[in-house]
């Protein structure tokens, strides 16, 4: 669906902190309405048609939303208050065991315990110090419980599964691409290492027999799941497939682009450099079809990479992207210090999201019920 009420928030948030990452500076107004999107608690939903309406009981407040919103607004900077409004309920609703899922309450999950991860380290928060009021878990505790560690099967070691089904842990792609950026305390955006900085993928060891737990290392668990998104990409000619239950299988651009994201955060760019030629040739029409959010993550995947989203596989994604929304407001270099600008500007409100407690959309499968970051206008 095109409906904003099922992403606006994420769209708007992937949209506008793919602009400032290149150096484009979002319209005024666009800024305006994700931050007019806060509620009075600090929290966002998907998508408020009135925001002088106050959000109530029955408004789906979502951690996913109120994270990706985080980043985007810190990074934009002017917009402190927000922020650490937001921040301060994501802190509220933490999970027992230092995780969490979209909706407060609801068993942790490796995708909404990520996108928080990121959200707390752009406010310039130490994600390793957020603990849960019992027992003092941090979110990395409860992401790293989601890997399945030495006793899974071979070709499934190092990745990371949603949620616990029935007590045991599946494989998931898309968990797993998140789960490997949340270990390593980052962000949708990745910095590029540099062309000459590359590491190779290191599997899981499991010399000596295995445990359930895969590692309690939060870089050597970033590295196993490298290692079976690797593995995943190699099979299936270097893109992944839709894990949508029920639906044919299928690419999933979304979620090859998120690997290729996570590869180039643990510094493998080697490694990113075959799937995303597979993007540069196969994402056109899906970008095309899904908007903003679509266009967003390939810039970002672009960025990490080192490559040139204005040039990419013939197509300037920079351009697409702005031509979904507001006009820009102009160029401005990125930020570098977002963290500094987001505590240092308090004005105005604002900040972003994610959605639902579920599985995927489209062309992929999204972060939780996440066809979210893939759809349409700013």
């Amino acid at each position: 669906t095109k409906d904003p009420q099922f992403d606006g928030v994420w769209r708007q948030s992937l949209a506008l902190l793919a602009q400032h990452t290149v150096g484009v500076r979002p319209a005024t107004s666009a800024v305006d309405w994700l931050a007019g999107q806060q509620c009075a608690d600090g929290s966002f939903t998907a998508f408020r048609a009135d925001p002088a309406k106050a959000c109530d009981g029955k408004t789906m407040r979502d951690t996913n939303q109120t994270g990706a919103a985080v980043q985007a607004l810190a990074a934009l900077g002017g917009r402190g208050e927000v922020v650490q409004k937001a921040v301060a309920w994501l802190k509220s609703v933490q999970n027992d065991d230092g995780g969490w899922s979209s909706m407060a309450g609801a068993p942790s999950d490796a995708n909404s315990t990520s996108v928080v991860i990121g959200a707390l380290a752009a406010a310039g928060e130490q994600p390793a110090s957020v603990t849960s009021k019992k027992g003092s878990k941090t979110p990395y505790d409860s992401l790293l419980a989601l890997q399945l560690g030495c006793d899974a099967k071979e070709g499934e070691r190092g990745a990371f599964a949603f949620q616990p089904k029935d007590g045991a842990l599946a494989p998931n792609a898309y968990a797993t691409a998140a789960a490997a950026l949340g270990a390593l305390g980052k962000g949708f955006v990745v910095d590029p290492a540099g062309k000459d900085v590359t590491e190779p993928v290191k599997p899981l060891t499991c010399e000596g027999g295995g445990t359930k737990q895969a590692t309690a290392d939060p870089e050597q668990a970033a590295s196993g799941a490298d290692a079976y998104l690797v593995a995943q990409l190699d099979k299936n000619g270097q893109h992944l497939l839709s894990a949508m239950p029920g639906a044919e299988s299928r690419p999933d651009v979304g979620n090859t682009a998120d690997a290729v994201i996570a590869l180039a955060a643990g510094s493998h760019g080697a490694a990113a450099q075959q799937p995303l030629k597979w993007l540069e040739k196969n994402s056109a029409d899906w970008a095309a079809q899904h908007g903003p959010a679509a266009y967003a993550q390939l810039v970002l995947a672009a960025h990490a990479t080192g490559a040139d989203p204005r040039s990419f596989g013939g197509k300037d994604l920079v351009t697409a992207l702005n031509d979904t929304g507001p006009k820009p407001a102009g160029s401005a270099a990125p930020s570098t210090a977002p963290e500094k600008d987001a505590t240092d500007n308090d004005e105005g409100s604002g900040v972003w999201w994610f959605v639902l407690v579920g599985l995927a959309i489209g062309a992929g499968i999204g972060f939780l019920l996440s066809g979210l970051r893939k759809k349409n206008q700013l």
